[in-house]
């Protein structure tokens, strides 16, 4: 991968247009001119820059998301007890079926994906 930007301005825009903010709002921000946020958009480097950084952003919120996923199936099993309403007890059933098969088929896509890439990998070989 290329060099890091190595302008403070840079490193400002990177990280203010990878949490989502416009190219208008991004040059205000970072006080540019709307101009030199499109050139800098236009250049491959920046452009590689700024998927990194999205890239570790959503890296790190998944690892948060994988920390807290503990507590936030004890809450849905703790919401199935019948003290609760049944209209809660529902939903958290409702929301413990489709997260279970959706990490289900997750784990056996990354599985059969990382399978494939070793394929490649031997034949590449």
């Amino acid at each position: 991968m290329a060099a890091r930007p190595r302008k403070k301005a840079d490193e400002a825009l990177l990280l203010t247009l990878a949490c989502g903010a416009t190219v208008e709002s991004a040059a205000r921000q970072c006080r540019l001119c709307e101009r030199t946020v499109y050139r800098r958009l236009a250049d491959p480097d920046f452009q590689c820059w700024l998927q990194q950084v999205r890239a570790d952003m959503v890296q790190r919120t998944a690892g948060m998301l994988t920390a807290a996923a503990g507590e936030a199936v004890k809450t849905l099993l703790a919401l199935q007890k019948e003290s609760e309403p049944a209209a809660v007890r529902l939903g958290a059933a409702r929301a413990v079926l489709e997260i279970g098969l959706k990490l289900r088929e997750a784990a056996t896509l990354e599985g059969r994906l990382a399978a494939l890439e070793q394929q490649l990998a031997a034949q590449s070989a």
